[in-house]
C-alpha cells in the first residue's frame, strides 16, 4: 500500500517562502505523476503543480513564476518551493501521486496525502 507523507507547511508572512515535501513509500514503481493540490475553506480542491517522472511540469496560472515543483534525489520524492507567498495562497495543500497498478496492466492508482496547512498572513 502506497503512503504519501507530507511535511513543511506552516505560517508565514506575505512575501515569504515555504517548501513542502512529499515522500511516497510502499511502491516498487516510480511514479507516473506527482503533484500538489490545495483547498481553501469554501472552495473546491484545485491543482497547484504537477510533475511527471520525465520531469515535465505544469502549474496553475495563479502560481506560475512563484512556485517550483521538483523531484528529489530520493525515489518518489517531490518538493514544492513556494516563494512570494500571498494571503490567497492560504489553504490545505495535498500531495497527489499516480502509480502504475502493476506491470501487467496500464491501469493506474491514485493516492493522496493527509494535507498540510499553509497560512499566509498579510
Amino acid at each position: 500500500q502506497v503512503q504519501l507523507v507530507e511535511s513543511g507547511g506552516g505560517l508565514v508572512q506575505a512575501g515569504g517562502s515555504l517548501r513542502l515535501s512529499c515522500v511516497a513509500s510502499g511502491s516498487t514503481f516510480t511514479f507516473n505523476t506527482m503533484g500538489w493540490y490545495r483547498q481553501a475553506p469554501g472552495n473546491q480542491r484545485e491543482l497547484v503543480a504537477v510533475i511527471t517522472s520525465g520531469g515535465t511540469t505544469n502549474y496553475a496560472d495563479s502560481v506560475k513564476g512563484r512556485f517550483t515543483i521538483s523531484r528529489g534525489n530520493v525515489k518518489n520524492t517531490v518538493y514544492l518551493q513556494m516563494n512570494s507567498l500571498k494571503p490567497e495562497d492560504t489553504a490545505v495543500y495535498y500531495c497527489n501521486a499516480e502509480f502504475p497498478a502493476s506491470i501487467w496492466t496500464r491501469r493506474t492508482v491514485e493516492y493522496w496525502g493527509q494535507g498540510s496547512q499553509v497560512t499566509v498572513s498579510s
